[in-house]
């Protein structure tokens, strides 16, 4: 699963969009500021697809169909790539409306010897944003209402680096296919749900201030320092 992440790239996720030729709108001005330790039902940036239209914008991380008559106890923060398609909350979203959700890295929890969970920063090798996989909706309380926009992180089987720490992983998509994602009703853009290249990814331990979200600063980052549970920046020496 991918329960918490990372952000702080947005300038250079915007590049790329520019980069790989997806021109797209902001619906709102998005008010970002870099967050190190992102969880559910926070607002997130992310890129909408609707229709060869792209929308750079805030949603809400769990994800709400729009058929709910109420909100849901349960807004599912992440979807299997492997049940969109029978599962009643996400397939009429499958061929309807995708989305990117960019990220720095995201934090995964390995079980230990000891009975305890250790967290792992895991991001891309080459040091570029991440871009998630994701399917959005909208969904009004009301007539009255101001429309809801949220969304859900799509997950697959670990690659190689990823089995080390567990066994699921977020989709990651490569920048060159994220057009062919975005156009839902390609049916060629499910087969993009795979795990990641063998070598993509590179992890390693993190504190467990990351545990509390509302640790949220640039050192729940930092490699993990067993002698104080602290972690400090690796130095060139």
């Amino acid at each position: 699963m991918c329960g918490r992440f990372v952000f702080f790239e947005l300038n250079d996720f915007i590049k790329q969009l520019h980069q790989y030729e997806l021109p797209f709108v902001e619906e709102q001005e998005i008010d970002f500021s870099a967050n190190y330790n992102i969880a559910p039902d926070t607002d997130i940036v992310a890129l909408l697809g609707d229709q060869s239209k792209y929308t750079l914008t805030l949603a809400h991380w769990g994800v709400i169909p729009h058929w709910a008559k109420a909100m849901p106890k349960v807004r599912p923060i992440n979807a299997r790539a492997e049940t969109l398609a029978i599962k009643p909350y996400f397939r009429h979203m499958l061929h309807r409306t995708h989305c990117i959700i960019p990220a720095s890295g995201f934090y995964e929890w390995k079980q230990t010897a000891q009975s305890k969970k250790q967290p792992y920063y895991i991001h891309r090798a080459d040091g570029k944003p991440m871009a998630f996989a994701g399917l959005w909706d909208i969904w009004k309380a009301d007539a009255s209402a101001a429309p809801l926009v949220s969304c859900t992180i799509i997950t697959t089987n670990a690659n190689s680096e990823m089995k080390f720490v567990h066994d699921r992983m977020p989709v990651i998509l490569e920048p060159e296919h994220w057009k062919e994602w975005l156009d839902a009703g390609k049916p060629e853009a499910g087969e993009l749900l795979l795990p990641s290249k063998d070598g993509a990814l590179a992890l390693y331990p993190v504190s467990t201030k990351v545990n509390n979200p509302k640790n949220s600063q640039h050192d729940c980052i930092y490699p993990f320092n067993e002698s104080n549970e602290t972690g400090e920046l690796f130095r060139n020496t």
